[in-house]
């Protein structure tokens, strides 16, 4: 591996901890990655802002920088949303201990780091063409710009994002290489798609249709054909913004982006009117509704105003919205241009309130008097229902949203209850294995020796560290896995790679800090999401492995892992 001569001296600590503590993710991500070269970035995106999204893990590692110099990024950054409008403390009812006191706290780090706390989840609308190799940690701004816009960056975490914008480089890898930005999943439409909140809908459905027997080492890449020749940026928003959920970092619409390359699907899909019919039929409000949001991601200046349409059609007839009872979300640019054209004065003379520089996926709401969501987004939606906040969300189109804001009979019946025992069980290949095993693989270049046994505890379905995992337990707490209801605790942690938040390293590590991690992680792939908090704290970490772990061996097998010389020998003790 060649390391470039300004990278390699912040490697060697001639340019302090800060740096040589990000040069040394830099090039274990590489290393892991079987990436040969580095990559000079032209812009970074970090993740990790609201302290119920980072945590203690997020606070502590931002302290453990603090008083370097030299340690301050070398490109332009931009900070993701906050967990609250500083503004509106009051009005957002924010019940958590010391909220405020802990969010001041994460933006000053990242401000000390120079890192402009743009607060926006959305960094591709600010009005601002952003092009070039960037390093963003947004799962939603992954897709989009990957698919819509010139910059081309793979799905980092807020780790490795943090680690580019800090170093100035990055691997050249995954997304960067032209042979691997093909499509593998084929998606045909045959219904309309008028509604921003239908593009939403499909991007999540098509995440939920993965099979684990498919390949897809970067995520779900699907080709999407039969939509409609217009799509408003809304719209495009709303699909890639979904697709995200569940690992997407770019797609190809016909019309809407550039033409695939040629491919080969792993499959094919089908969308009907019947699966948007069924899918809205199940996301449907079924009881009493206690709060609308809008704006996951942050709310663009047309869904404002659709917002704001609705909403005025309602006010001629003498209506207005009580308790403030719809929230809409939009980044601290949009609320500015909405407020010079009059947009935000309707709304809020319509009795709503408008929170800027944050997210409804990161706010912490007051369950006293919050205890249903209805949302037109199904990011919004997965997030919500998952550990972070774990509330009953319901999903409609901004104009029933609106509605169900006016009147709050619409639905008048009991708040539903979230039910693990209802969810789909993810699939899973894995099947009990039996006699003597012994396999190779690697770890990083910053680990150089280790030796650890224990249980093994193994998936082969992705595991979901933002919402689904515990951050004060270790236990798993995602209905239809099949780790569901398990802590990771003092285990050698065996799964494919991690999904969903790109801010999941930080649970890890709270985790890891307070000693209720794994003792060791394996990954069948290359993982972003997982390997910075291991590199970082030092976890003993292994991949690359010549036969796939995740199905060659059982949770509850006594293992034992030994690097020396960058190999690591994983052996079986004894099967459970």
């Amino acid at each position: 591996m060649d390391i470039p001569a300004p990278l390699a001296a912040m490697l060697a600590g001639d340019q302090g901890p800060t740096r040589q503590k990000a040069a040394r993710l830099v090039v274990d991500l590489a290393s892991t990655a079987g990436a040969t070269e580095f990559v000079e970035c032209a812009h970074a995106h970090v993740s990790g802002v609201s302290p119920l999204t980072g945590g203690h893990g997020l606070r502590r590692f931002l302290a453990d920088l603090a008083g370097d110099e030299q340690g301050v990024v070398s490109i332009p950054t931009t900070l993701n949303s906050a967990g609250c409008d500083k503004e509106k403390m009051n009005d957002m009812d924010i019940a958590e201990e010391n909220f405020l006191e802990h969010q001041f706290e994460i933006i000053h780090a990242y401000s000390q780091l120079g890192i402009e706390a743009t607060l926006s989840c959305t960094p591709y609308d600010r009005g601002v063409e952003i092009g070039g190799i960037g390093s963003w940690a947004e799962s939603n701004a992954v897709a989009f710009s990957n698919s819509y816009t010139s910059l081309i960056t793979n799905r980092e975490s807020g780790l490795s994002a943090l680690a580019t914008a800090i170093t100035g480089w990055a691997p050249r890898w995954g997304l960067h290489l032209l042979e691997n930005r093909i499509p593998n999943i084929q998606v045909n439409i045959e219904c309309s798609m008028e509604y921003i909140t239908d593009w939403s809908v499909l991007g999540d459905w098509i995440g939920k249709q993965i099979q684990p027997e498919w390949n897809l080492p970067w995520g779900m890449m699907p080709h999407i054909t039969g939509l409609p020749k217009h799509a408003s940026f809304d719209m495009r928003k709303a699909l890639t913004a979904a697709a995200a959920n569940y690992g997407c970092p770019m797609l190809w619409a016909d019309g809407h982006t550039a033409e695939p390359p040629p491919y080969s699907p792993e499959g094919v899909l089908t969308f009907t009117e019947f699966d948007l019919s069924q899918r809205y039929s199940e996301l449907a409000p079924t009881g009493k509704v206690d709060l609308i949001v809008i704006g996951c991601p942050q709310a663009s200046i047309g869904e404002v105003r659709t917002t704001a349409s609705e909403v005025r059609t309602h006010m001629e007839m003498g209506r207005r919205i009580s308790n403030q009872r719809l929230w809409i979300f939009t980044s601290g640019h949009n609320h500015d241009l909405l407020t010079a054209d009059g947009t935000l004065d309707l709304l809020e003379a319509a009795g709503a309130l408008i929170l800027k520089d944050t997210c409804p996926e990161v706010t912490p709401y007051n369950r006293e008097h919050y205890n249903h969501l209805l949302t037109n987004s199904l990011k919004a939606e997965h997030y919500l229902t998952s550990g972070l906040n774990r509330m009953p969300t319901s999903v409609a189109r901004i104009r029933d949203c609106v509605a169900h804001a006016f009147d709050p009979e619409i639905c008048a019946g009991e708040r539903p209850t979230l039910s693990g025992n209802s969810a789909k069980k993810m699939a899973t290949s894995k099947t009990q294995q039996v006699g003597e095993l012994s396999i190779s693989g690697k770890s990083l270049p910053s680990q150089k020796s280790w030796i650890v046994k224990g249980k093994a505890l193994v998936t082969d379905v992705p595991i979901t560290y933002l919402g689904y995992v515990n951050r004060d337990t270790g236990v798993i707490e995602e209905p239809g896995h099949p780790l569901d209801g398990i802590a990771i605790d003092d285990t050698i942690l065996i799964y494919p790679k991690g999904s969903g938040s790109t801010v999941a390293p930080f649970v890890l590590m709270g985790l890891i800090y307070t000693g209720k991690g794994p003792k060791a992680i394996v990954n069948r792939d290359v993982c972003p999401l997982t390997l910075p908090g291991a590199s970082l704290l030092g976890l003993p970490y292994a991949m690359g492995f010549e036969e796939d772990p995740c199905l060659t061996i059982n949770s509850g097998d006594e293992i034992s892992m030994q690097l020396d010389n960058g190999e690591v020998c994983l052996e079986i003790i004894s099967r459970v």
